[in-house]
């Protein structure tokens, strides 16, 4: 299927967050949450998967609700078009494989305990011990994950790693400050003391800006919802930004409206079918 460009303008573009906002916390999705989602695409609007998931722990999402529109991941460092490979506004960009080879070097420096490659369809880890491989979207560890430096031979889109240093924000920031604007680096939200590496200047307000300039859209046809600090750019970018009522204290301040309902309580649904149906 070849995706059509150029909406109307009384059509929203719909970025939705994953996890924390349209998943409830055991990772599923309600049938309330997918008859709405079904409703408003049917009025003509767009929803549109933006999360720092990569697409192998997506796609099954996108599928399982059914969307044929563009999807937004790894923070914005890929958009692309599950069903057409050769979609002509395809974007993708990419963290050089020689950085990675420099973290290993400084890994002890850095405090961290892993470091882990992210690709596309495939992950690199250079420690299994003691990490969860839910963190990675899968059950357990195969010995092909393992980080080998001759396995490394293409770029990866992101970079994750775990710190022991408590202060993880402090943490990104050293290694963002050591890096400069080779990449970007920021800490993940709850419980897991992971930072994310991505290409520098990539946020989900940069894929999203890639996927409106694409459409043919405008920036004010952009709503977002979202639960976390990474959502921060795609709010300051979107319309409105709706934050769920169990959203991080680091994102409320940037968001326009705080949600009553939080993602157990389907609220991204609510809020379409208040303002859509």
């Amino acid at each position: 299927m070849k995706y059509q460009t150029t909406m109307p303008e009384n059509q929203k573009i719909i970025a939705i967050d994953l996890d924390g906002t349209t998943l409830m916390s055991d990772n599923t999705i309600s049938d309330y949450t997918k008859d709405i989602f079904h409703k408003v695409e049917e009025k003509g609007h767009l929803i549109v998967i933006a999360t720092g998931r990569p697409y192998r722990l997506a796609i099954d999402i996108y599928r399982e609700l059914k969307l044929t529109s563009p999807m937004v991941n790894f923070n914005g460092a890929t958009v692309t078009l599950p069903s057409d490979k050769d979609w002509k506004y395809t974007h993708k960009r990419y963290i050089p494989k020689d950085f990675v080879f420099d973290l290993l070097r400084h890994q002890q420096n850095f405090e961290l305990d892993f470091i882990g490659a992210e690709y596309r369809r495939k992950f690199y880890l250079n420690n299994f011990q003691g990490v969860s491989p839910a963190v990675f979207g899968v059950s357990k560890f195969k010995a092909y994950n393992h980080l080998r430096l001759n396995r490394l031979t293409s770029d990866p889109h992101a970079v994750l790693l775990s710190t022991r240093n408590p202060d993880r924000v402090g943490q990104a920031e050293k290694i963002q400050n050591h890096y400069g604007d080779q990449v970007s680096v920021s800490a993940w939200g709850g419980p897991d003391s992971i930072l994310e590496v991505v290409p520098h200047g990539v946020n989900k307000a940069y894929g999203l800006k890639k996927l409106v300039e694409a459409l043919d859209y405008k920036k004010e046809q952009l709503i977002a919802f979202g639960d976390e600090y990474n959502d921060v750019e795609m709010f300051q970018f979107a319309q409105t930004g709706y934050a769920m009522k169990n959203a991080s204290e680091r994102l409320i301040g940037h968001a326009d409206e705080i949600l009553p309902w939080t993602n157990n309580e389907s609220g991204v649904a609510r809020k379409l079918e208040e303002l859509f149906l």
